[in-house]
């Protein structure tokens, strides 16, 4: 679970920590768009370097980041090769192995489409998780989203769900760890034998991480009521956000970028979908 960037906040002062949290949102959802833009590899390699720039300029270290692409590796190998061997191509197949092709096309496509996974998840993870506090990512859903209350829909109540879950992600993190550690003491095996042995391995640890998660929502919920909350209704905040001029400097400069993404798709160079 430590490989999971969702509500995994890393202090730092660079150029994105200082931003509005409701930019960040808005960075992340125009990149991840972006990304579904890309057709040539001329803007998949803008794409690329792009990503990593961000990851420079958010000055969070690279093996950070690259920790929170484990949990998606199977994600990534397994959409690889599902692409590899079932886009089929015009031209004749690089190898073929009784009825196995394997096609130029279906190689630039796996490549493609793992690059755009991989790339979501950099910006998602640097944008939303790592340079923005689970407070200030609540504050900014619920300003972003605060339209919505004139129909009636309860958004402050959804933002503090959003604050709730990214605050218990590490916790449970670390509640899990300590009890495979007991387990382990006490004799348990999580890595060897088969799946199936694996699995029923980790029933001993699901069944006291379910107990600790409900007893953690419970003192919670005791904790909500004995300070009299009863949603957004009246109440204030201690530090009101505005959007500033880097704010709009650092939109202008992703919708640039956008651009220069989708201006690159018509490069002859190489493969394009």
């Amino acid at each position: 679970m430590k490989s999971i960037a969702l509500g995994q906040y890393y202090p730092s002062n660079s150029v994105i920590h200082k931003l509005d949290g409701r930019t960040k949102i808005l960075l992340a959802t125009i990149f991840i768009v972006s990304i579904f833009f890309c057709k040539s590899l001329a803007s998949f390699s803008f794409l690329f370097v792009f990503s990593f720039a961000i990851v420079a300029l958010s000055k969070i270290p690279l093996k950070v980041v690259l920790r929170s692409l484990r949990a998606v590796i199977f994600i990534l190998i397994f959409t690889f090769v599902i692409n590899v061997f079932l886009t089929k191509g015009e031209t004749e197949p690089l190898v073929q192995f009784w009825r196995i092709k394997l096609y130029e096309e279906g190689l630039w496509t796996a490549l493609f489409i793992a690059l755009r996974i991989l790339c979501l998840i950099i910006a998602s993870s640097i944008f939303i998780s790592f340079t923005t506090t689970p407070i200030q990512l609540t504050y900014a859903i619920e300003s972003l989203l605060s339209p919505l209350k004139k129909i009636k829909v309860p958004v402050h109540d959804f933002a503090m769900m959003m604050s709730i879950v990214l605050r218990f992600i590490p916790a449970l993190s670390e509640e899990t760890e300590k009890i495979m550690t007991a387990q382990k003491a006490r004799g348990a095996d999580f890595t060897t034998g088969s799946l199936l042995q694996r699995a029923r391995a980790l029933i001993p640890v699901l069944i006291p991480l379910f107990v600790s998660a409900f007893r953690r929502s419970d003192e919670l919920a005791t904790a909500m009521e004995c300070r009299c909350y009863h949603g957004g209704a009246g109440r204030t905040r201690m530090t009101v956000t505005k959007m500033q001029v880097k704010d709009y400097i650092a939109l202008i400069l992703m919708f640039l970028a956008v651009i220069c993404m989708i201006m690159l798709n018509s490069v002859s160079i190489g493969y394009s979908m």
